[in-house]
């Protein structure tokens, strides 16, 4: 009886840990914002298939659930992502998804040349200057690698960045705690500067 009392005070604080984790990065580097006028820039991961994937899926829903209410008409959605394997581009996968399965209507740019996230940042930035707030979507630690790779590019479009809706309490919780080790792992090149989130 101990003993499982105890596995499941275990499980719990890994279960809270990645969740706190994962809080704490989807708040980093972001202001305040101001102005009305948006680019939702959503990022793709490895979609080799014809279909897009699960995740790609949910960073879709995500993309579009961060574009705040009474947006400007000049709002628009970014889907980057270049072809892995073959297929078709991730940008061109997650559009799809997005305009024919959730009946997305907005505006919607693609940037569909990037194989890695630094190349996501460089080919995105032409179509980012028009923002006044920008929200990059992904799992929290990928959107933060992204948005101190905007960081290190242009200094003065990084000013304008905002928290995307990619991070809600209790969604992806079982698998938080692993998104957060993987987290640590791909940030620990990031300048502690511009990471601000030492555990």
């Amino acid at each position: 009886m101990r003993r499982r009392t105890g596995w499941s005070i275990a499980g719990a604080a890994i279960l809270a840990w990645g969740e706190w984790l994962n809080w704490r990065w989807s708040r980093a580097l972001v202001t305040d914002g101001g102005g009305a006028a948006e680019a939702v820039v959503v990022l793709g991961y490895r979609n080799p298939q014809a279909t897009v994937n699960l995740v790609n899926r949910w960073r879709v829903r995500a993309g579009l659930r961060s574009i705040a209410a009474g947006s400007a008409p000049g709002t628009v959605v970014i889907f980057s992502g270049g072809a892995t394997g073959g297929g078709a581009a991730e940008a061109r996968l997650m559009a799809g998804y997005a305009t024919s399965v959730l009946a997305f209507d907005g505006a919607v740019l693609l940037e569909d040349r990037s194989a890695t996230t630094w190349e996501n940042i460089t080919n995105v930035i032409p179509l980012l200057e028009n923002a006044d707030r920008i929200k990059i979507v992904s799992q929290p630690a990928h959107a933060l690698k992204a948005r101190a790779y905007l960081r290190r590019q242009r200094p003065d479009l990084a000013e304008r960045l905002v928290r995307a809706d990619d991070y809600r309490t209790g969604e992806w919780t079982v698998v938080k705690p692993l998104l957060a080790l993987y987290g640590l792992w791909t940030l620990r090149g990031l300048k502690a500067d511009e990471r601000k989130i030492s555990p």
